[in-house]
């Protein structure tokens, strides 16, 4: 590998957050290195290859047991935490700008269907799935959740708000709600936007029949930006989990690699 998967100031973050093995000495063989397990869920999620053909030899596990233990740590909130963890530093370095969130959602088709999968009316009636991301002003990933494919952008557009955590700052209390909130028109609904008021965020929302829609908008773009991040990472292009649970899990996984990029970029270069 030219570059290290699971970089050691990473696993670093990653290692009081994992469960401990129940093993008892003498019974049956030890479990797999949880650093070699997260080197190939890692591998998996950025190449897109299938569970079966992860090189056991090169990583040092099977990718059933990768498999295994993404879904063990998905139960217990390993992603969650860890993506938490790094917006808390991002946070204290005042790398996160909460002047203006935008949020927006991709569908990605769901080949072999599984719950929280619906018919894409974009897709000829498929079966497919739709990430909903909610982005700081510089487009770095606050929240991330999953639907069916046909469910309507408002549906989710305050659960997707809600859905951010408590963030420690430089000072002050934590924070988790943006100054300004920017959606497309796909949000455009009078509720959506009393809504967002009664959580003290300013709507700024495209209008129908009134803005063109093939702009794209000044600070909308980042979120884009950001779900095309998110789907330069294979495995997320094309939903292959049957289960929601998995699939999430490997989403907050992408956008915790997105946030250490981010985090490792400024701890390098500085501010």
């Amino acid at each position: 590998m030219k570059r290290e998967l699971v970089p050691d100031e990473l696993w670093e973050r990653v290692v009081p957050l994992l469960p401990r093995h129940r093993h008892r000495r003498g019974r049956g063989r030890p479990p797999r290195d949880d650093r070699a397990c997260l080197r190939g869920i890692i591998f998996v999620l950025k190449t897109g290859i299938a569970w079966r053909d992860l090189p056991a030899e090169v990583f040092g596990c099977s990718g059933a047991t990768c498999w295994r233990r993404l879904r063990q740590w998905g139960r217990a909130g390993v992603f969650e935490k860890l993506q938490r963890q790094l917006l808390n530093e991002l946070g204290q370095q005042g790398l996160i700008d909460w002047s203006r969130a935008a949020f927006d959602s991709s569908s990605v088709r769901a080949e072999k269907g599984g719950t929280q999968t619906g018919p894409n009316p974009t897709d000829r009636g498929k079966a497919g799935s739709k990430h909903h991301l909610v982005v700081d002003r510089k487009g770095l990933p606050l929240a991330i959740l999953l639907s069916a494919a046909n469910v309507h952008d408002k549906r989710k557009a305050l659960p997707l708000l809600d859905a951010i955590l408590p963030i420690k700052g430089p000072r002050g209390r934590p924070r988790r709600r943006p100054a300004k909130g920017h959606g497309d028109k796909g949000y455009d609904y009078a509720d959506v936007r009393r809504s967002l008021r009664k959580r003290h965020i300013i709507p700024r929302i495209a209008r129908r029949g009134i803005e063109s829609k093939e702009r794209l908008g000044r600070h909308r773009w980042v979120v884009e930006r950001s779900l095309g991040w998110v789907h330069t990472m294979k495995r997320l292009r094309v939903r292959e989990e049957r289960s929601a649970q998995m699939h999430l899990s490997l989403l907050r996984l992408g956008c915790c690699l997105i946030l250490y990029r981010e985090l490792e970029r400024h701890l390098r270069d500085g501010p």
